[in-house]
């Protein structure tokens, strides 16, 4: 870790030279990764056009479970970590084509970087590193409704297949534990699995939580659709009797949460969380600090590789400073949630301002400061575009440098908040984190960078990325992390 982090600073100490524009290239090989890029282009066309033959293969249903939520199982990790690489090169060649002054390109593929990027941080812990799933209940390939596991198929087709998940890599025993025992108590009771919520039925997905010290916390969800509360009552005493003194007891859960919902989706605030039994929260650990775990708070899925993504941050936050707590930067943390980037990259900063928009979050931050006993932090509770303005005014008159994170969904930053933080002259640097760089964060990174536009409201100076990392928090999976620099 601390050689990666060394490695970073002096990165980001160099990234001027590459003023000239330098073509910034990585990797050469291209058989392996090109096939395997080749053959995933070619299951994406056969899934368009096997609408009702989505199982005429000769894969076992094991392989086609493992081809759809690992899809690069079969590689090794170092053929996984170069296909990342080449995507990630790939992504940001269609930035570059989009930023002032650069020469276009016909072929995304053909644009060189005129900025770093470096190569791919790898997780420390490959197999059983995620710390949240979530298992679906519906027919199994036996035709049984009370199965526990991943779909196949889509409702659209009418092919849906429940398949166990015990063999994916990426999930921990403690989770495919669980999930067997959850399988096995639906399947003891009276009453039906919720397939279609129209068609009734009951039990719906469970979802597990643990953390580094194996501590458990399973939430099932049900729906409660005409039965009473007394009713209801009944069967949760069976779940908790089944999970602590039952054969479920084998789990030996920390904590059980209970959720009725009339809903797919719903929050703490339109459902509550029941506790059933046990704490009422898990903690984790990153880079030395705790944070509190609830049922529906966000943390990052791999806890290993969260620590090399928060201490990237860290040292992109404040890349010279030598000494803790020497800084008189202010780092402000839009979208900041639980306030996870803000608490770990506090002592490098003298203060951090963190923006969310839901309170409930806001409200895990603020006990996550007290937990650790953090006094730089306030956090603010709103839309970022409505706050910012406010915010500035405030730190105008403190002095110092300001650098802005952001952390946002798959879905990206809105326009607003994209366009407050451009048209915020003292933001010099801005370094964005994406789990999707080429969905709809691709649309922010051209609006950070495109000459000013009025018609847009985009009236700031434009940033120019100056340094691309990469971070892998999902082995087996094409997906990583990107973590973006912008300054101006």
């Amino acid at each position: 870790m601390a050689f990666l982090c060394l490695r970073l600073v002096e990165y980001v100490k160099i990234s001027s030279l590459f003023a000239l524009r330098k073509p910034y290239f990585l990797f050469s090989t291209k058989t392996t990764i090109e096939a395997e890029q080749d053959k995933l282009l070619a299951k994406k066309q056969r899934r368009k056009s096997q609408k009702k033959h989505l199982w005429s293969d000769n894969l076992s249903w094991e392989e086609r479970l493992a081809d759809a939520v690992t899809p690069l199982w079969r590689l090794s990790y170092d053929e996984q970590l170069e296909l990342k690489q080449k995507h990630q090169e790939k992504v940001l060649s269609q930035l570059v084509d989009h930023l002032p002054g650069e020469p276009k390109s016909s072929s995304p593929v053909n644009n060189k970087l005129s900025f770093p990027l470096l190569p791919i941080l790898p997780s420390p812990v490959r197999d059983g590193y995620r710390n949240k799933s979530t298992f679906s209940v519906n027919k199994g390939v036996d035709g049984n409704p009370k199965t526990v596991g991943f779909y196949l198929g889509t409702g659209k087709q009418g092919n849906i297949v429940c398949v166990n998940g015990d063999h994916l890599l990426n999930m921990p025993e403690k989770h495919k534990l669980v999930a067997r025992c959850y399988q096995d108590f639906i399947r003891q009771s009276s009453l039906d699995p919720c397939l279609l919520f129209h068609a009734g039925g009951h039990w719906r997905e469970v979802t597990v939580r643990t953390n580094a010290k194996g501590h458990t916390m399973a939430i099932v969800y049900f729906h409660p659709q005409t039965l009473s509360p007394e009713e209801v009552s009944v069967h949760k005493a069976d779940l908790v009797d089944y999970f602590t003194r039952g054969p479920g007891s084998v789990c030996q859960l920390d904590s059980l949460f209970f959720q009725e919902s009339s809903m797919t989706r719903c929050s703490h605030e339109e459902s509550p969380y029941q506790l059933l039994y046990g704490q009422p929260h898990i903690y984790e650990k990153v880079l030395g600090f705790k944070f509190r775990v609830s049922p529906d708070a966000f943390f990052q899925v791999n806890q290993a590789a969260a620590e090399v993504l928060y201490a990237t941050l860290r040292d992109l936050i404040s890349p010279n400073t030598e000494k803790l707590g020497t800084s008189t930067d202010t780092l402000l943390d839009v979208c900041c949630g639980t306030g996870a980037i803000g608490i770990t990259a506090s002592p490098r900063v003298e203060k951090v301002i963190g923006i969310e928009l839901i309170e409930q979050a806001v409200e895990d931050a603020v006990h996550n400061t007290a937990l650790n006993n953090v006094l730089n932090c306030q956090f603010v509770s709103g839309k970022a575009e409505a706050v910012l303005p406010g915010v500035m005014v405030d730190l105008s008159c403190s002095g110092g440098g300001l650098t802005a994170v952001v952390n946002p969904a798959r879905a990206g930053l809105h326009y607003r908040v994209v366009r407050a933080l451009r048209n915020q002259p003292s933001i010099r640097r801005l370094i964005y984190v994406s789990c999707k760089p080429d969905g709809e964060a691709m649309r922010n990174f051209r609006e950070l960078c495109c000459p000013p536009d009025p018609q847009k409201k985009l009236t700031g100076e434009a940033f120019s990325p100056t340094l691309a990392v990469p971070v892998d928090m999902f082995p087996h999976t094409p997906h990583c992390e990107l973590v973006l620099l912008f300054e101006r």
